[in-house]
């Protein structure tokens, strides 16, 4: 069997990493992924999908990515069950991240470090 996907998206919002109890990092992030065909009203739709990113993985996409920035992600799918605050049962689906590569970021972030902006900056958990 297997489970694997990968996305290409733009970044919804700026990534933040938390720090869990245990001491990992986690960075959860929205993809805005544009559909391949248009709608009855003659318009592309997006969708929006979930990442986690765990360890170096979140703390680089933090560090280096910014809002709108283009990035793919490879990972799992993961469903997870719970109930929300009036006892209803719900599910959510989302990449859990094995890898992320940046596909265009923060030219002025990344010169200033150093990394090179001709190559794609390949990270792996």
């Amino acid at each position: 069997m297997m489970n694997q996907t990968c996305i290409i998206g733009r970044l919804v919002r700026e990534p933040e990493v938390k720090e869990l109890e245990d001491g990992k990092k986690v960075s959860n992030i929205t993809l805005a992924v544009p559909r391949s065909y248009k709608n009855e009203n003659g318009e592309y739709e997006t969708d929006f999908i979930d990442c986690t990113l765990w360890g170096g993985v979140a703390d680089r996409t933090a560090e280096y990515c910014r809002k709108g920035d283009l990035v793919g992600v490879k990972g799992r799918l993961q469903t997870n069950n719970y109930e929300n605050e009036k006892g209803e049962k719900r599910k959510i689906t989302e990449v859990i991240a094995e890898k992320l590569t940046f596909l265009s970021s923060n030219r002025e972030i990344l010169e200033k470090e150093g990394v090179n902006k001709t190559k794609e900056e390949d990270l792996e958990v």
